[in-house]
Parts: C-alpha cells; sequence; structure tokens
C-alpha cells in the first residue's frame, strides 16, 4: 500500500480545511499488493454468497406450487419478497454503514442471510418460508449497499474500475451457480436439503469474507441524524451525474432482466421446443458476464468511464438484434453478447459511483442499487404486458426502448465537463 496525497482531490468542490487535510491522509489499497488480493476475493465470496442465495429458488418454484398447493404467481412470491425487501433495506443499511462502518454491516449481513436460508428449510408452512426470504433479502441489504461504497473507500481510484468488475463477477458466478446447484439437487434431494446445502456454503463464505477483508482505513462516520440523511440526499440530486447514473442502472436492469425473464417462454415454443433443463442450462451465458465485468472494468480504468460506457450499451443493442433471428446459434449468441454488455455497462457505472460522490457514499451507493432493483421488478414486469402483445417482436420493442434511453443517458454523461479536469 501507498499513501496518496489527494488523489481524489479533483473532485472534490470548495470544502472545509478539514475535509482537504482528511483526503490527503487517505490510504489506499494498491493493485498488485497481497492486501489488493485478500480485498477482492473477500468481496468476490461476498458477492456470490448474496446473489446464490437470491437466486437459488428460481428452479424451486414448480416443486414449491406442488407441495403448497399454489399457483405459480404465488409461487414467484419466493423470489420477489426478497428482492423486495431488498431494495428497500438498500435505503436503510447504506446510511448505517456511514455511521458505524462498512465491515461490520457487510459481515452481519452474511451471516443473517446464511443462516435465515438455513431456517428457510425448516419452516413448517408457506407463510413461515416467505417471512425468512423477506428476513433474507433485508439482510442481503447489508452487502449489496455497502460493497461498492468500500470499494470505493479503500482502493486506489486508478485500480477501481478492475476491482468493481472482480466483485461484480462474483455476483454473477453466484446467480448462475446458486440457480444450477439447486437445479440439480432438487432432482434427488428435496428442496429443503437443497436450501441447507446453499445456506452452508453461504456460511462459509461468510467466514472467508469475515477473516479476510481489510478493516476501513479511509472510512469517516457520518451522522444519522435525519437531518444529515436529507442533505445527503439532496446533495446526490444536486449533483449533475449521480441521477443520471442512477436513471442509467434502472434501464439497464430493466432490459436485463426483461430478456431474461421471457427468454425462456420464447424457447420452449414454438419453433425450438426446447425442454426446460436445457432453457436452464442457458444461465451460463452469465459466463460472459464474469469476464466482461472484470476486463470492462480494467479497461475503464486506463481510458475513463465516459469513453467506455456508451459502447458497452452498443454491445447489447447488437445482442438484442441477434436475439431477434430464428436460428437458435443466433439466439444464443445474442445472449451471450448483450450478457457480456449488462455485465461491462454495470461495472463501469458502479464504479463511477464512488468517483462522483464526494460525501455520504454509502447512501449514494444505496440509491444506485435502489434504482437497479426497482428497474427488475417494474421493467420487468412491464414487459409480460409486451410479450402477449407481440410476442419477440413486442419484447425486443420494449428492450430497445430502453437500451435507447440507455444510451442517451451514456452520451450526456460522457459531455460532463470532468471534474477538476481530470477524466472520470
Amino acid at each position: 500500500m501507498k499513501t496518496a496525497a489527494a488523489p481524489l482531490a479533483h473532485e472534490v468542490p470548495p470544502a472545509a480545511a478539514d475535509d482537504v487535510v482528511a483526503e490527503m491522509q487517505e490510504i489506499y489499497i494498491e493493485k498488485g499488493t497481497p492486501m489488493f488480493m485478500r480485498t477482492v476475493l473477500a468481496l468476490f465470496s461476498g458477492g456470490f454468497a448474496t446473489f446464490a442465495l437470491l437466486y437459488c429458488v428460481q428452479p424451486m418454484m414448480p416443486l414449491l406450487s406442488h407441495e403448497y398447493s399454489i399457483n405459480a404467481a404465488q409461487s414467484s412470491l419466493i423470489l420477489s419478497v426478497a428482492t423486495g425487501m431488498l431494495a428497500i433495506g438498500l435505503l436503510i443499511t447504506g446510511p448505517i454503514s456511514d455511521r458505524i462502518g462498512r465491515k461490520p454491516v457487510m459481515v452481519t449481513a452474511l451471516f443473517a442471510a446464511a443462516l435465515c436460508t438455513m431456517a428457510s428449510a425448516m419452516m413448517p408452512s408457506w407463510e413461515g418460508v416467505l417471512i425468512m426470504r423477506a428476513l433474507i433479502g433485508l439482510s442481503l441489504s447489508g452487502l449489496a449497499a455497502v460493497a461498492m461504497t468500500y470499494l470505493s473507500e479503500e482502493i486506489h481510484p486508478q485500480h477501481i474500475g478492475l476491482a468493481m468488475g472482480l466483485y461484480i463477477g462474483g455476483n454473477a458466478i453466484g446467480g448462475m451457480s446458486g440457480r444450477l446447484i439447486t437445479g440439480v439437487l432438487i432432482d434427488f434431494v428435496s428442496w429443503h436439503t437443497a436450501m441447507l446445502v446453499i445456506g452452508g456454503l453461504a456460511l462459509i463464505a461468510a467466514a472467508v469474507f469475515w477473516k479476510i477483508l481489510p478493516e476501513s482505513r479511509n472510512f469517516r462516520s457520518r451522522s444519522l441524524h435525519p437531518r444529515s440523511l436529507l442533505d445527503g440526499f439532496t446533495m446526490h440530486f444536486r449533483d449533475a451525474g449521480l441521477p443520471l447514473l442512477f436513471l442509467e442502472a434502472f434501464v439497464l436492469m430493466g432490459a436485463f432482466f426483461t430478456l431474461f425473464n421471457y427468454i425462456g417462454y420464447r424457447l420452449l415454443a414454438q419453433p425450438y421446443n426446447l425442454d426446460q433443463v436445457f432453457v436452464g442450462l442457458l444461465s451460463v451465458v452469465y459466463l460472459s458476464g464474469i469476464y466482461s465485468s472484470a476486463k470492462i472494468g480494467s479497461l475503464a480504468d486506463k481510458l475513463g468511464r465516459r469513453k467506455v460506457l456508451w459502447a458497452t450499451i452498443a454491445l447489447m443493442f447488437v445482442g438484442l438484434a441477434l436475439t431477434m433471428f430464428t436460428p437458435l446459434p443466433l439466439v444464443i449468441i445474442g445472449m451471450l453478447i448483450f450478457t457480456f454488455g449488462f455485465f461491462g455497462a454495470h461495472s463501469v457505472a458502479s464504479s463511477w459511483i464512488g468517483r462522483r460522490a464526494i460525501k455520504a457514499r454509502g447512501q449514494a451507493s444505496s440509491l444506485y442499487l435502489f434504482s437497479y432493483y426497482a428497474g427488475s421488478s417494474i421493467a420487468g414486469t412491464a414487459g409480460g404486458v409486451f410479450w402477449h402483445l407481440g410476442g419477440w417482436n413486442g419484447i425486443g420493442l420494449f428492450i430497445g426502448a430502453l437500451l435507447l434511453v440507455a444510451l442517451l443517458v451514456a452520451l450526456k454523461l460522457a459531455k460532463l465537463p470532468p471534474l477538476g479536469g481530470v477524466k472520470a
């Protein structure tokens, strides 16, 4: 590690003398050091556990419908209550981390979510399972809201894109693995046992995270007073770039979630008539996102985020266009390119939050992720209307409109004057 003399001073407007002195004393984690490896490995494992716990229930929904005599919409609550509580929790846990610190909130979140997952396997009723899933979502908000802030505070600004990309890569692997592990296990054991296995794996990931993640060095406590929270909220929305990044999160995740919500319906029907197992295995396209999140994040560190973000969205357009053709190989290639572009764009946009948010970074990250999950919920549901009205052509039109907004926002961000004359 090296001491950086006010590396972010170019992003700080005229501030109080004590703020300037504090920045000059910041000690960043440099790429290539053992502490950098510990940090990215810890956040990778945390991201893996978060998304494995969140999405592991998706393959179980038909089985749950049969066991509890509920319809598909009711069965889907096992996922939606968790994501809904996660979105709400983001607005709470971010400010809490601004007060008590980053690592304590993240460690508590992971252990609580793992234990609640294991408890959900032992609930005697459907209502009990849903309560546990709601608590899991609320718990996971503690890591989702804080991880980006921790990285933006502790990692040297020149390497933040790479570190953020590796963290998001862990998210992608977790989301894919959670679905695959439970999807395979429930063919051999009960869903209760599958949940216990996932919960046990998450418990191990939480222990690794706790042991190897370095303590915060640049964290400075912020008041939890409502006035302080309101001031932070107002400050973020007065910034020229942060509201645009929040909107970017909404439309990008809305587009991604919509495509994967309805591509299965298309592939199960004519002319493909694929079976459910093959459609489920298509989640391996997430592997392209694992690569792109780190690669594009590192590229953004070198070229600047304003030059890279719009290009990743253009890639999503290309991927979407390929899915509009009928041949299955083209559809799958389109899904790969679309996923590659999405995780790259998310990596760039999320790392940009920490560069623009001067204070209350936990709150800024929470607002970004709240927009992110709101996009998945609102746009993902709205896409169903376009599916029923126009099939995959309707979905293509809807996603295309979202991507057009995303591209316009990216171009607007690219035109913003660099803070302090330094590329963002």
